[in-house]
């Protein structure tokens, strides 16, 4: 039986009361997501204090995400009024991609401040999203320095901080902050495996299985490549095929280093991009905007 994955560290209750005291001064709402999951890595706490407040979905490493996919996510958002916009924040993504979708938003409430007789400002937004998400990647491609800290892994943003991006945004930076309570394990499995909750609070084996059933579901023949597996393989089930990719891995019974490869060959697209959020199996009223 899969051990529960506990990941609610006080930490992240404290950003989660600081996003909740700052997001009043801010115009519109950055949330950064990930392509590879773009329902499960929303944070439904973020919905919660945001309320009606404009919202932009930046879908990042869509490098890592099945191509296809994310494009049917972004016309799905589309098709629900909820601006969203894809990227690949580490090669082709600036300023100028954002302001495009922001502009239309916040245009009419910046005209009629103007009216008011109020000065001319920039647009100010909030970013937040889950840790290890690509959020401090996004800040310095904005601000196009390395005004963020920057790691491939959970917990590296510790407070918040405003950037500024040229004459036209100000950014508010957060810490990547969970949720206290997760709906499902299958919502913890794929945020563990895509590395927003840290390696160390939950077993690799359970999460290398749980990519391993993905994989010889969805992309059969990656997982025949890179592991050197034939049809035959996959009668085996899950656990006797994570055993058997140990073997051909010259691991021999070390099934835990095993795993520990599998997922980061996932993490790193040694098998190719994935997206683990089936739209088709999406359920109705599960998007801010539905």
């Amino acid at each position: 039986m899969a051990v529960t994955i506990q990941w609610f560290p006080g930490h992240m209750a404290k950003a989660i009361r600081q996003f909740e005291e700052n997001v009043s001064l801010v115009d519109i709402v950055f949330e950064v997501i990930d392509a590879r999951i773009p329902l499960t890595s929303q944070n439904p706490e973020v919905a919660r204090i945001t309320g009606e407040k404009p919202h932009l979905f930046i879908l990042t490493k869509k490098d890592l995400a099945d191509r296809e996919a994310t494009q049917r996510w972004l016309a799905y958002f589309k098709d629900h009024g909820q601006p969203a916009i894809a990227v690949d924040a580490k090669d082709h993504f600036n300023i100028n991609d954002v302001l495009s979708v922001i502009n239309p938003i916040m245009s009419p409430k910046l005209a009629r401040e103007e009216q008011k007789g109020m000065k001319k400002r920039p647009i100010r937004a909030v970013s937040v999203g889950v840790p290890n998400v690509g959020k401090s990647t996004v800040l310095n491609r904005l601000v196009n320095r390395r005004a963020a800290q920057v790691g491939n892994r959970p917990g590296v943003t510790k407070g918040q901080q405003w950037l500024k991006a040229g004459k036209k945004l100000e950014l508010l930076d957060t810490p990547g902050i969970l949720w206290p309570k997760f709906a499902s394990q299958e919502i913890a499995n794929k945020l563990a495996l895509t590395g927003a909750i840290k390696d160390s609070v939950f077993a690799s084996d359970d999460i290398a299985l749980f990519g391993l059933k993905h994989f010889r579901a969805r992309h059969r023949d990656q997982l025949m490549a890179r592991y050197r597996l034939n049809d035959d393989d996959f009668a085996l089930s899950d656990v006797d095929l994570l055993l058997l990719i140990t073997k051909k891995l010259g691991m021999r019974d070390d099934y835990e280093r095993a795993s520990n490869r599998i997922i980061q060959d996932i993490r790193n697209n040694k098998l190719g991009g994935f997206t683990l959020d089936n739209l088709e199996e999406l359920q109705p009223n599960v998007t801010r905007n539905d």
